[in-house]
């Protein structure tokens, strides 16, 4: 049976909800929190995408100290493109959440919540795998809180000072922290002693744990631009790299690591992309760098038979393929209406998108197409494939790896063990432990929460 086919074991996603780990400013910082390593918006980009908020960030140093949070979502804009106008389909003020997030725990604080629970059809969910209501992803690190960065500096010096090193220590504190929150740790370091963390870490690390240390350091954007940059640099293009990151984003993840991209390398991320693919692959990594994709949780069943009518006919009924209109439908439906899309093509046809993909495409294009089909299903599902992957057979993809760890552990990593233990009838933890050893398995199973 294809796991990702009939209601899974729960029914996901923040594939449908925009989330993005705190780091990416999505919804706002936690008070007080420095924006480090965030560029400002380069030439080339909108001043701003629709239905996503101007940038709030100063572009050197801090944002002023707001005291709490901003009231009613600062700086978004009153009525997102593609959302109802209140209070059609939406309860007034997210009812089920106060405006202060009452009823979750202090330290979910920053987390952005889940739209999707409260979206037009979400009882339709048994039958089309649209998010149940009430479905909260589950990461497994999350803002510690009370939270003293110059405490946690301390610590970091203690354990690197002098003879040998106290690796439990780096990791504890690392692995309890959010991203955001170890940037801050990083620039208490600096102010209190006048060194790098980064840099101290490094002297202290080696090996692959040294690799997801300086991970876990990096702000997710710059993180996502460099990985996109050494899958392009070269000789030879990383697909599945390209694969992983462009078709499992959101919109405004999108638009981030693309001014993180310029400011780094001083390209624009589409030009590298179209530089290094080529044909319709090249069209499709286009399509997603646009970060273009509708957001409007309503879904609309008679253009979702029209749609699925439209891929049949640029597919099976033809002879050839016409890989436009795939394309066109897969980058630019939101994912809602993409899961009606394929469950109208089941209806039409008897048989599921995905096997349809797989005899109309081959290669990269194939690849990535399913992988988008597999995201609008069942994102945690998606990665558990990802690391079962990196660690199946001989040696380790480290790589990916770290990548998929250090990345999903603030969204939906224990959503991802889950499903891992599900699919492969064996724990994440005890692959993790089969595989890796020393301070870089323990620095994974803090991740996890198990250290």
């Amino acid at each position: 049976m294809n796991p990702y086919q009939g209601p899974p074991q729960y029914l996901h996603n923040i594939g449908f909800t925009n989330n993005a780990p705190q780091s990416f400013g999505n919804p706002m910082p936690m008070p007080g929190f420095p924006t480090m390593g965030y560029p400002a918006s380069q030439p080339g980009y909108p001043a701003a995408s629709p239905g996503y908020p101007q940038s709030n960030y100063p572009t050197q140093g801090y944002p002023q100290q707001n005291s709490g949070y901003p009231q009613q979502n600062q700086g978004y804009p009153q009525q997102p493109q593609g959302y109802p106008q209140q209070p059609q389909g939406y309860p007034q003020h997210s009812q089920g959440y106060s405006q202060q997030s009452q009823g979750f725990p202090q330290q979910s604080q920053g987390f952005p919540h889940n739209p999707a629970q409260s979206y037009p059809g979400a009882q339709e969910s048994a039958q089309t795998g649209y998010p149940q209501q009430g479905y909260q992803s589950k990461p497994t690190v999350v803002p510690v809180n009370p939270f003293d960065p110059r405490d946690d500096a301390a610590v970091l010096r203690k354990a690197m000072k002098g003879f040998g090193t106290d690796e439990k220590a780096i990791i504890q504190v690392l692995t309890r922290r959010s991203n955001e929150q170890r940037l801050r740790i990083a620039f208490e370091f600096k102010t209190l002693y006048g060194k790098d963390l980064v840099s101290d870490l490094k002297s202290e690390t080696s090996g692959k744990f040294e690799d997801l240390v300086v991970a876990l350091m990096t702000p997710l954007p710059q993180f996502y631009a460099k990985e996109l940059h050494d899958a392009t640099a070269g000789i030879g293009t990383d697909e599945d790299v390209l694969i992983e990151v462009m078709c499992t984003m959101s919109n405004h993840e999108i638009h981030v690591i693309k001014q993180s991209y310029t400011a780094m390398y001083g390209t624009l991320l589409e030009d590298d992309l179209r530089g290094d693919t080529s044909g319709n692959f090249k069209r499709l990594m286009t399509s997603l760098c646009m970060g273009n994709r509708s957001e409007d949780f309503h879904i609309d069943r008679e253009r979702a038979r029209e749609d699925a009518r439209s891929l049949l006919q640029a597919g099976e009924l033809r002879l050839g393929t016409d890989e436009s209109v795939f394309n066109a439908v897969l980058c630019s439906r939101s994912f809602p209406q993409l899961a009606a899309i394929f469950q109208e093509y089941q209806f039409l046809t008897g048989h599921d998108i995905d096997d349809a993909i797989k005899a109309e495409f081959s290669g990269d294009l194939e690849k990535a197409l399913r992988a988008i089909v597999k995201v609008v299903r069942n994102k945690p599902l998606f990665f558990a494939e990802g690391l079962h992957k990196s660690m199946k057979g001989l040696g380790t993809n480290d790589r990916q790896l770290i990548r998929i760890m250090v990345t999903r552990c603030e969204v939906d990593l224990g959503d991802i063990a889950e499903m891992f233990q599900a699919k492969y009838g064996e724990s994440l933890q005890s692959w993790i432990e089969g595989d890796c050893s020393g301070h870089y398995k323990k620095c994974f199973l803090g991740l996890l929460g198990l250290y």
